[in-house]
């Protein structure tokens, strides 16, 4: 079932940027730096000032720093009654925006009034150094001040200036003249920063058993379980079977932590005295620094931990010591990938702990060019507006480009560097409005604009994939296109026989195979999995923020969602489309449309048949020359983004909005009515084919249990007469037989089912006792 291609509009576009990757040019920058435009910038580092004269009563001044290039101005921190200040503050001013010929630098003294000039001093831009890493970084050097008639004023500037590119070391933590309008505040959340996602561990508990508990109410047998938290997860044991005072679990339970451990595991041993009512026996702390960590399936020893007990005596808690104790074995699972991204498109497969770690096979270069044609985000006195900054996710490391304010076409031109240790792995591009330039309010969200996954194992070495991908996003409304974004993409193999060697390995780590999570285990533990990161990075500086988080992680891509259903079941049906076309081609050989391809298909059959030893190599062949006449046509683009795969373009309005709906719902019941019922018709048509395939499994199974005693004794008697038959007749003629009766004329053919479907269809199946 091919469909047909999406809108141009959608689609991805090949690009020609100016970039270094497979240029000749005499620049350093062009080997090291080469997947991005080089932009010229200006960068003034103002180090730090000494001997500044004081300019108000009491004698001190309250300094800062203006450096002016045109029309764009930068300002330093100010600090109060310091004569020797030091700011160390890196100011960039792009090239392509500069109109003067002259830098600016003003030392001035803050005032309440107006602010009074301590000095200046001046820089003629033909004059200034041009500098290219790896060079080493300009020195400062001491600026004699001057006042505005040009006469030498009292005080020092240590400055350095120099141009230099995107790829300079000062870059990332500059102020750029792109954001000159940025409040001194919302500077920091603007920058470029590479983020780590915290290093996560499984945390295993097996509860065996408990010992000497005293139940409060004597009289009865306690109803036991272990409950276990461990931050804000929270997890419980059944109750015990063995209803005494020594009760039994050996039973499993399974969270997730990160690096540094910041909370203990607490144990809670309850009894479940009435319908929501439990009494703490006893509670035990355990610090989990201080826990075993495992690396393979061995077992780890148990320990015996005392329960302790607070009990409340004249309105204090006092902690009461007591013989209970629980039986457990604890431990950090460091043989496990703690998944916390949707397995579908994971871009790390390594086990938590290092030592397990196999070699890296290549390294991934992503450069972030452009965007254009982005949708304005956000409204800023009275015109629409958006302020464009990329994260990427690839592995354990997260990066974020500087914030771009104000502009509908960014130029980030920023190149980032993944090792590479599984090729079976996703990078994945978010394109975010950022709601904190112009200092948002608490509640501001950074909006989603769109992202991009690419699968590492769809690219080929050492090439440089140029491309736009188009920026959607799935609105209630519908499909929308954002903009686009420009790549650079070069993936490098340092091993081409690690590689290839890969694809011999499991995908996860072999504990995931030698003791293996249940799917609901996974599911629950990837949810919390996603939960630590995406708060562990929100308290980074800037803040990486939980929503793009969750949106580049995709935490919900398991929701119900009617439209991501069809998109499923059109794709199996694409997979089994093949398998159809054979079929159908079968049968037209059958039915002799095409006489002389039924004749050579005959003859090809009749080889085979009587030499069998010609099959395995045929049928190999065969696919070796199907994959050689394909690499004619094979991709020269990475996938992306299909708005028809994905049944974007033609969903119903109405199933956005369930897709869309919070969960639990907070759509009107009627709403919800009507989608329940839709839900059980299409619930009903599965259970109905459910029901007719193991209707014909159980066919099968009534062909020897003698529910029908009669059908039975035909097959018994059919299937004596076949061994008899089989024994003394040579294989190869059976099969030819068989073959020619099959792929008879149709003259010797007629419509009715055939004697053993007919027979196969009377078979009883146990529908009839269903209620």
């Amino acid at each position: 079932m091919q469909k047909p291609p999406q809108s141009l509009d959608f689609a991805l576009k090949e690009t020609s940027p100016k970039i270094g990757a497979g240029a000749v040019t005499g620049d350093k920058l062009s080997s090291t730096y080469d997947l991005v435009e080089q932009m010229q910038y200006l960068y003034v580092r103002v180090v730090k000032a000494k001997d500044l004269p004081g300019k108000d009563v009491t004698g001190g001044c309250d300094p800062y720093v203006e450096v002016k290039l045109g029309n764009y101005k930068g300002v330093t921190k100010h600090f109060e009654k310091k004569n020797n200040p030091e700011w160390n503050q890196v100011f960039a001013f792009s090239k392509e925006r500069i109109q003067a010929s002259v830098l600016e630098v003003y030392v001035k003294d803050k005032d309440v009034v107006a602010d009074d000039l301590i000095g200046r001093a001046l820089f003629d831009l033909n004059e200034i150094p041009k500098r290219i890493p790896p060079d080493s970084p300009l020195a400062p050097q001491w600026y004699r001040l001057e006042d505005r008639k040009g006469d030498k004023a009292k005080g020092e500037l240590m400055l350095a200036v120099w141009m230099g590119t995107q790829a300079d070391e000062a870059f990332p933590e500059a102020w750029h003249s792109d954001a000159a309008s940025v409040g001194p505040d919302a500077v920091a959340s603007i920058r470029s920063k590479v983020y780590l996602s915290p290093k996560l561990w499984y945390v295993r508990v097996n509860v065996i058993e408990a010992q000497d508990l005293v139940p409060n109410d004597k009289s009865r047998f306690p109803e036991v379980f272990v409950k276990a938290v461990l931050g804000n997860q929270a997890l419980r044991t059944r109750i015990s079977q063995s209803k005494t005072i020594n009760p039994m679990w050996n039973e499993d339970l399974m969270f997730v932590v990160a690096e540094p451990f910041e909370e203990p595991l607490v144990l809670s041993v309850e009894d479940r005295v009435g319908g929501n009512k439990d009494e703490t026996l006893g509670k035990c702390v355990i610090p989990l620094h201080i826990v075993q960590r495992r690396l393979d399936h061995r077992p780890v020893n148990s320990r015996w931990l005392n329960l302790e007990k607070h009990v409340i005596v004249d309105g204090e808690k006092k902690e009461i010591k007591f013989a209970s104790r629980i039986h457990l074995r604890i431990c950090l699972e460091g043989g496990y990938h703690v998944l916390d991204e949707s397995t579908h498109y994971s871009s790390d497969l390594r086990p938590t702990a290092k030592q397990l770690w196999r070699p890296s096979i290549g390294i991934l270069e992503l450069g972030i060019l452009s965007a254009h044609g982005l949708m304005p985000m956000k409204t800023k006195d009275g015109r629409g507006t958006t302020d464009a900054y990329c994260v990427a996710k690839y592995g354990q490391k997260w990066i974020r480009t500087r914030t771009i304010v104000d502009n509908f076409m960014p130029r980030w031109n920023e190149q980032y560097t993944w090792e590479v240790f599984d090729t079976c792995t996703v990078i994945t591009v978010g394109v975010f409005d950022n709601g904190h330039v112009h200092g948002g309010a608490g509640g501001a969200r950074d909006a989603r604009i769109g992202k991009v996954r690419i699968r590492l194992s769809t690219l080929e070495a050492d090439r440089v994939y140029t491309h736009s991908y188009p920026l959607l996003v799935l609105h209630p409304s519908g499909v929308k296109k954002t903009g686009e974004i420009q790549l650079a993409l070069r993936f490098t193999c340092s091993s081409l026989i690690n590689m290839l060697h890969m694809y011999s390995h499991p995908l996860l780590p072999k504990m995931h195979y030698i003791h293996p999570l249940s799917v609901i285990q996974l599911d629950v533990l990837r949810h919390q999995a996603m939960q630590i990161v995406s708060t562990r990075l929100s308290r980074a500086e800037p803040p990486l923020r939980k929503e793009v988080v969750e949106y580049m992680l995709d935490v919900d891509s398991h929701m119900w969602s009617m439209r991501r259903s069809k998109a499923n079941f059109f794709r199996i049906m694409g997979v089994l489309s093949g398998l159809i076309a054979v079929g159908k081609w079968f049968d037209q050989i059958c039915n002799w449309r095409n006489p002389l391809t039924t004749i050579l298909i005959h003859i090809l059959f009749i080889i085979l048949v009587l030499y069998p030893e010609l099959i395995l190599p045929t049928i190999f062949l065969y696919l070796f020359l199907i994959g050689i006449w394909n690499y004619r046509w094979r991709p020269r683009h990475p996938p992306h983004m299909d708005t028809r795969l994905s049944h974007a373009d033609a969903a119903h309005p109405d199933e956005l909005d369930e897709e869309f709906d919070t969960f639990p719902t907070s759509r009107p019941s009627d709403i919800v009515r009507m989608r329940y019922d839709r839900l059980r018709s299409i619930a009903g048509r599965v259970q109905t084919v459910i029901g007719d395939l193991a209707t014909q499994g159980e066919r099968f199974q009534s062909l020897l249990s003698w529910r029908d005693p009669r059908a039975t004794t035909l097959f018994v008697t059919f299937c004596l007469i076949a061994a008899l038959v089989l024994y003394v007749t040579p294989f190869q003629v059976v099969a030819l037989l068989a073959g020619i009766y099959i792929l008879r004329h149709p003259r010797f053919r007629h419509k009715l089912p055939s004697t053993p479907l007919n027979f196969f269809r009377r078979l009883p199946a146990r529908s009839d006792s269903m209620l």
